[in-house]
């Protein structure tokens, strides 16, 4: 062993005699920019933007209520978006906000009840970007992962409609 190697038979170093720094204290303290970033969750608001304005209200003739539904989802402070839909046809109804701890939807724009609790949902969706459609999940649980649901046909309420006026006779 050299005279000069300070450190003992298994490798451990002798940081009494090795050590550069005298006390924590000469330690600078960092002042560059801040590279901790706060947790945040995953957001699904591009991917339905997306779903929105390639699949389910694609064209010029849907451009009116597809700016409409856009504007109010960059309003929105909600993090997890979910498109409802008509039925297995994918026909597309309303955009809803889910909220992770109560598992509720809260719709946010368009045609549909005003909440939906996870027992409602009859079908779940899981859009593709790639192939621009909507795919089943062969399952009832839902996630940050959906996309989009539907409801049974019984949670459709028909709206009841304003009396007809009857014509005086000329």
């Amino acid at each position: 062993m050299s005279p000069r190697r300070t450190s003992s038979q298994n490798g451990d170093k002798d940081w009494e005699n090795g050590s550069t720094i005298s006390s924590p204290a000469s330690i600078p303290e960092y002042t560059g920019p801040k590279l901790y970033k706060e947790p945040s969750f995953k957001s699904n608001k591009f991917i339905i933007h997306n779903a929105i304005t390639r699949c389910c209200l694609a064209g010029k003739v849907n451009e009116p209520q597809k700016n409409k539904i856009v504007e109010e989802m960059e309003k929105s402070t909600a993090n997890h978006f979910l498109i409802l839909f008509r039925d297995s046809s994918c026909q597309f109804r309303a955009v809803y906000t889910m909220n992770p701890e109560t598992e509720e939807m809260v719709r946010l724009t368009g045609i549909g009840p005003r909440i939906i609790t996870p027992e409602m949902v009859e079908s779940i969706y899981k859009y593709s970007s790639d192939r621009k459609q909507f795919t089943a999940i062969p399952s009832k649980t839902m996630s940050m992962s959906v996309d989009a649901f539907t409801i049974p046909g019984h949670f459709w309420q028909k709206r009841p409609g304003t009396p007809k006026k009857l014509g005086t006779p000329k």
